[in-house]
C-alpha cells in the first residue's frame, strides 16, 4: 500500500479546485475527492499522473475514469447518506471509494474476473468495504433490489430495463447511453412508478459488457 503524503495530499486539493472550477458544486462530492488516495490505484510507472483529470488504464481493457466524469455521475446521483446504491463496473474501485465517503450502503459488481478478484481483496485494506460481486451488471442484482440509487460506469447501448425495474419509488438511476465511442450522459428518476429522464453532456466509457449491454 502506497502512503499517502502531505505531497499528495496538496496534489489532491488541487485537483478539487480545478473540479470546482469545471462546474461541480456539490461540496460533500468534492470532499469525497479531496479524500480518497486516487495515487494507490496507479502503477508505479503512472503514479505521477494520479491527479490529472485524465482516464487511464487499469488492465483487462478497462480503465480507472476521469476525476471530473467520477464527480459528475456522482453529483448526479444526490447521494444521502444510508442510500442503498448500486454500482455497475466496480473496475479499479475508485469510484466505489467516493460513494463510499458519501455515506452510501454499496453494491458493486463487476464482470471482469481478474478485475473483481483483485479489487475484493485491495478496498478493504484502504478501509472501504462494499459488498462485492462477480457477474452480469446490466441485469443489477434482483435479489438485493430495490436501490436508492444506480450507477453505470460502462458506455450502454440502451437503459437496460432491469435497472429500472430495480429502482425504488423516487430513485435515480445515472447511466451514460450510446454507442461505443461516445454516450449521452442521462439521468432517470423514478416517480410515482413512471420514468422521467434528463439528458446531460456526452462522454466516452469503455462497454458495459452482458446480456443487456454489449456482446463482447
Amino acid at each position: 500500500m502506497l502512503e499517502d503524503n502531505y505531497k499528495q495530499r496538496g496534489l489532491r486539493n488541487k485537483l478539487v479546485k480545478k473540479l470546482r472550477e469545471k462546474g461541480i458544486k456539490d461540496e460533500a462530492v468534492l470532499a469525497a475527492i479531496g479524500k480518497v488516495p486516487r495515487h494507490v490505484f496507479f502503477d508505479e510507472a503512472l503514479l505521477n499522473h494520479a491527479y490529472e483529470d485524465k482516464a487511464f488504464p487499469i488492465g483487462e481493457g478497462q480503465t480507472i475514469s476521469q476525476p471530473f466524469t467520477v464527480a459528475f455521475q456522482t453529483e448526479k446521483l444526490e447521494i444521502k447518506s444510508g442510500d442503498k446504491v448500486l454500482e455497475i463496473g466496480t473496475g479499479s474501485g475508485y469510484q466505489a471509494c467516493i460513494l463510499l465517503e458519501l455515506g452510501a450502503t454499496l453494491y458493486t459488481i463487476e464482470y471482469n474476473r481478474k478485475l473483481y478478484e483483485t479489487v475484493r481483496t485491495f478496498l478493504p485494506q484502504m478501509g472501504y468495504k462494499p459488498f462485492f460481486l462477480h457477474g452480469d451488471g446490466s441485469k443489477g442484482i434482483p435479489a438485493k433490489a430495490p436501490f436508492d440509487k444506480i450507477i453505470v460506469t460502462a458506455g450502454a447501448p440502451v437503459v437496460p430495463a432491469a435497472l429500472t425495474d430495480q429502482l425504488a419509488e423516487g430513485g435515480i438511476l445515472v447511466i451514460p447511453v450510446g454507442d461505443r465511442e461516445k454516450q449521452l450522459m442521462l439521468r432517470i428518476r423514478k416517480k410515482n412508478g413512471k420514468l422521467v429522464r434528463e439528458e446531460f453532456d456526452y462522454f466516452a466509457f469503455v462497454p458495459l459488457l452482458g446480456e443487456q449491454g454489449w456482446k463482447g
